[in-house]
């Protein structure tokens, strides 16, 4: 069966060429890849993919940035770099059409800025003079981070990170590729992580929304509850290190009350400020029916932190929540089979 990813390119651009991406022939090196950690799916981790790794030239071997290693020290081993020049580029051919939804980019801990304004294509030839075809630019990425940009999704095999402009140096730690068509779920972090909330009715703690239990009757012990008609209460997850999230699923109430929970909002973020209610909005719950489990997707699967809240904006409210399900990509660890 024929890997359903295999491409990835990185271009840092400043100056268009209306020459193709691979257009020096001379100058390209493609070395045989066969790292078995180079993610390409979104929620699982293929089986050893033989991947073309090339770049416009070669002092970091291309191969280096699908090593599944985020080693952000150039001096490791585990980075690319071309020479300096006019339009350096990095591409993986990844062998067949994907359904490409989202690629991470690890920096390198040394020079940080060599990587600003380079740009993500994904498609089908090696072309990037179609604008549609471009993932993202790269603004910015810290030095040794790892940063997720969201594809929309796109089609395509080879994936490119392009640096336009003269005299440019393009080196990556790690890039990985994640599609739509996937064979296992991702894992449910909220298990491992601790809750907290404004305050506590009775026995119903924070907790007991990350028992892994959906049981949705007050009674049986398995909800959580705050004081009945606080202000602005909340519930909050701590998830002990920064995932990037793909999904969040909430358990109503069964027994009662289901309407409670109508215009609660789910934030996500890495600051607790105001307790983590001040973090961007994933979504707001309309309203889950009793007893009911609704999926939220978070701006397509591309939020990225550490606190998961469910808060309701309001006078006398009360927040009960029967199970809050969290599914996500470690930030800064490849996720492993």
């Amino acid at each position: 069966m024929v890997s359903p990813h295999r491409f990835l390119n990185s271009f840092l651009p400043a100056v268009y060429s209306s020459a193709p991406l691979g257009a020096p022939a001379e100058v390209a090196v493609w070395p045989r890849c066969s790292n078995p950690a180079f993610n390409v799916v979104l929620f699982h981790l293929l089986p050893t993919p033989v991947l073309n790794c090339k770049q416009s030239s070669d002092l970091g071997a291309a191969a280096n940035a699908v090593d599944g290693n985020r080693n952000a020290r150039f001096q490791s081993g585990s980075c690319t770099q071309t020479e300096e020049e006019s339009d350096p580029w990095w591409r993986v051919d990844l062998g067949s059409v994907n359904s490409i939804t989202a690629v991470i980019i690890t920096n390198r801990n040394e020079q940080e800025n060599l990587l600003n304004g380079a740009e993500i294509w994904i498609g089908k030839s090696v072309e990037t003079n179609d604008i549609k075809n471009r993932c993202a630019v790269i603004s910015h990425i810290p030095k040794g981070r790892a940063f997720y940009f969201s594809c929309s999704p796109a089609e395509g095999r080879y994936v490119t990170v392009l640096l336009r402009g003269s005299k440019k140096v393009l080196t990556l730690c790690e890039v990985e590729v994640f599609v739509a068509n996937y064979a296992r779920p991702l894992p449910n972090v909220a298990l491992q992580g601790e809750a907290a909330q404004s305050s506590t009715l009775s026995f119903a703690a924070a907790s007991k929304a990350i028992d892994g239990r959906r049981n949705s009757f007050y009674s049986h012990g398995s909800c959580s509850h705050t004081a009945v008609g606080e202000t602005n209460p909340w519930w909050r997850l701590d998830l002990r290190q920064t995932f990037v999230i793909i999904s969040i699923k909430v358990t109503n109430r069964g027994d009662c009350c289901a309407e409670r929970l109508d215009g609660a909002e789910i934030l996500v973020g890495d600051s607790l400020q105001n307790n983590g209610n001040d973090n961007p909005r994933c979504a707001t719950i309309s309203h889950i029916a009793a007893g009911k489990t609704s999926t939220y997707q978070c701006d397509g699967g591309s939020m990225v932190g550490r606190f998961v809240n469910v808060m309701i904006p309001g006078k006398s409210k009360t927040l009960t929540l029967c199970e809050v399900e969290v599914y996500a990509v470690p930030a800064g660890k490849a996720l492993r089979s």
